[in-house]
């Protein structure tokens, strides 16, 4: 079987439709449908059942995704074990958000090579989307993110909780989105959130998909958005930037997820390593915040 059938399919499965699965594969949406009534062909069954509110698995389709599952982890697998460069045993692809390399995957990047110096590290960043679908293809071994997606043969465990504060350029700007406000499309529960919140907010003038993206715009040209406090701690205490008195933060767990089968030495010590980056860097919140806000914490 082709593997890229099974890619097809395993691209629909996420996608929740062959539109979406047409746009992430960069393909055409009757590119899909040939693929797909190929392979249930092949199969002799049908996989999807297609309504109005996009694509459902038919009992056959679920039986056949621990295949196609199964299938695309084993080319991908070979492939690692094939190119892994010379004097490593071993090769680990690690997905993450832009704003969780910053601050958190790169401490946990050196701690890892440190203890497991024979093992190469391909280290990639995307959003919740392509993480997810490159962890069901087994295109990627480890993936941090704040919004995954429950998938069978996945694992996911909580590291540490995002806290996500509004700061501005202007010291004095008001508790609330003002203009040069960048919305930062942080997921559903975010703007959830928001809405109820800014129940008058009419809308950003500008909205970035990645915090780097909000945050260098602001920097660069003033303004105000919600931001990860471990990652503009720094600019903070230069007072480059102001966190707002009176606006409300945001909690937001961030997590890891692994496919179950590939429990490995290499994969569970990796995640462990990425709970002791995250143990150290809350220890560390703890000892620098203020004597006020340690006793609450304690309190809690």
């Amino acid at each position: 079987m082709d593997t890229e059938l099974a890619r097809t399919f395993l691209t629909v499965v996420t996608s929740g439709n062959f539109i979406s699965a047409a746009e992430r594969l960069h393909v055409s949406q009757s590119t899909v449908s040939t693929r797909i009534h190929t392979l249930e062909e092949q199969l002799g069954c049908t996989l999807f059942v297609r309504n109005k509110a996009g694509t459902t698995l038919t009992s056959a389709g679920r039986q056949f995704q621990r295949h196609a599952s199964a299938l695309v982890r084993t080319v991908e697998q070979a492939r690692h074990d094939v190119g892994t460069p010379k004097g490593f045993s071993g090769t680990l692809v690690v997905g993450g958000r832009i704003g969780l390399w910053e601050e958190y995957l790169l401490r946990w990047l050196p701690v890892m090579q440190a203890e497991q110096p024979d093992i190469s590290i391909r280290a990639e960043s995307a959003l919740e989307p392509e993480l997810m679908q490159g962890l069901v293809e087994g295109r990627i071994d480890i993936g941090v993110m704040y919004t995954p997606q429950s998938r069978p043969g996945l694992k996911v465990e909580q590291l540490f909780e995002e806290q996500l504060i509004l700061v501005s350029t202007d010291p004095k700007s008001a508790p609330e989105p003002q203009a040069g406000y960048v919305y930062v499309d942080w997921g559903p529960e975010f703007y959830a959130r928001h809405s109820v919140l800014f129940p008058n907010f009419s809308g950003p003038a500008l909205t970035a998909n990645i915090g780097w993206l909000g945050l260098q715009h602001v920097l660069e040209n003033g303004g105000s958005g919600f931001f990860a406090r471990r990652i503009v701690t720094p600019l903070l205490k230069t007072r480059r930037l102001h966190a707002v008195a009176g606006a409300p933060q945001f909690s937001m767990p961030a997590y890891v997820a692994y496919p179950t089968d590939r429990e490995g030495e290499q994969v569970a010590r990796a995640v462990d390593i990425m709970h002791r980056v995250a143990d150290a860097h809350r220890a560390q919140e703890v000892n620098t915040a203020p004597a006020a806000k340690r006793g609450a914490r304690k309190r809690r």
